[in-house]
């Protein structure tokens, strides 16, 4: 076990972190956990000084957001909730720049509704920037848009926000930071014969039905076990293996790092080639490009599809729908996800990418579909 756990850790080159409101927000005053988050913020930098990457999902908005409207220990409607969310966020997201600028390390804002992972539209756009806050060593903090975000369109856990975010970014690791100390094959609180899991290979039935008689985070969060099981099955289809553990102590990375209990799910794939899975077998293809031999021997190499090498195109697709590139005898030579809805992809047939802003008054990207969202067959 502990030579799994350290070489997850160690082989991990992107991580994304889950914080809950349980352990970020103190229930009884609503105030936030300053020492702590500063020495989970002290963590983080030293593994962004080992070359990793670190993308945290914090909730504590909402829980922050009722001690300054002063609702502690009331039973919050939706509307109480958002109106928390929007006195919370700025002191939550002030909390993490603050803890970070000891470090040189710059934070980036990023809130997210269920929309913004599930289209893929909105999915490419969400990607796109979080990928380059990340290429310029920012991290990014992210949570759940619970301002305008209705009960139709929330995840209302960020367990499975964490899950979609680390299946998005192509993350090798998901840490759930929790008040348990992992999975028990029941409700530890009430079965003194409950079982520790330390390592779960396959998310089976039973397994999966464990989740349902352990709530951890009952106090100012919304997560449960449930959920979290729910996130481990996402992730683990993304190729990304995913860890909970007993975060209340200071220090749970370096923790983690010598050994500390928790439970691992882990992934039979890696994030690429899980993606690759994906985009190539699951999704269905709404149109088709065709292209020259010159862009046909690029991908071959590696590169992403060019306007410049595309002859013709089919089909009505919108940016972020899946499309098959075909070469001039109709072949299919690779899917991807297209970076232009169709009727711009075709004003820019065959243009230099420096030429795109000036056609379409706009620049997605010099690629018509990028080397990341591109899968050869």
């Amino acid at each position: 076990m502990d030579s799994l756990v350290a070489n997850t850790l160690a082989s991990a080159n992107r991580l994304v972190i889950k914080i809950g409101s349980a352990i970020l927000v103190d229930s009884e005053t609503g105030r936030l956990r300053e020492d702590w988050l500063i020495s989970v913020c002290n963590d983080i930098a030293a593994l962004k000084a080992q070359g990793k990457e670190v993308i945290i999902v914090s909730s504590g908005a909402i829980a922050l957001g009722r001690a300054r409207l002063n609702l502690m220990g009331q039973k919050l409607s939706l509307n109480d909730k958002q109106a928390c969310a929007a006195a919370g966020q700025s002191l939550l997201t002030l909390s993490y720049e603050n803890a970070f600028e000891a470090h040189g390390l710059v934070t980036a804002q990023a809130l997210l509704t269920l929309n913004d992972t599930e289209s893929r539209r909105r999915w490419l756009n969400a990607r796109l920037t979080l990928k380059t806050v990340l290429r310029h060593g920012g991290v990014p903090i992210i949570n759940e848009n619970d301002t305008v975000a209705t009960d139709e369109i929330r995840y209302g856990d960020n367990d499975r926000l964490a899950a979609r975010t680390a299946q998005m970014l192509g993350a090798d690791a998901l840490i759930l930071l929790s008040d348990i100390d992992g999975l028990y094959t029941a409700d530890p609180r009430s079965d003194e014969s409950a079982k520790h899991l330390p390592v779960i290979e396959t998310l089976t039935s039973e397994i999966m039905a464990m989740g349902g008689g352990v709530n951890s985070e009952a106090g100012v969060g919304s997560g449960g076990m449930a959920t979290k099981l729910a996130a481990a099955k996402i992730a683990v289809q993304a190729g990304c293996s995913m860890c909970i553990m007993d975060g209340r102590e200071a220090a749970p990375f370096t923790r983690l790092a010598n050994g500390e209990r928790c439970s691992w799910f882990y992934a039979q794939d890696n994030p690429k080639k899980a993606r690759s899975q994906w985009i190539g077998g699951t999704l269905k293809t709404v149109g088709s490009i065709i292209i020259d031999a010159g862009a046909a021997k690029a991908l071959t190499e590696g590169n992403s599809l060019l306007a410049a090498g595309v002859s013709t195109l089919e089909g009505d697709f919108r940016k972020g729908d899946a499309v098959s590139v075909l070469d001039s005898e109709g072949a299919e030579l690779a899917r991807g996800l297209v970076s232009y809805d169709a009727a711009d992809a075709e004003k820019i047939l065959g243009l230099k990418s420096k030429d795109i802003e000036g056609v379409l008054g706009y620049d997605n990207g010099a690629a018509l579909i990028h080397r990341d969202n591109l899968v050869m067959l």
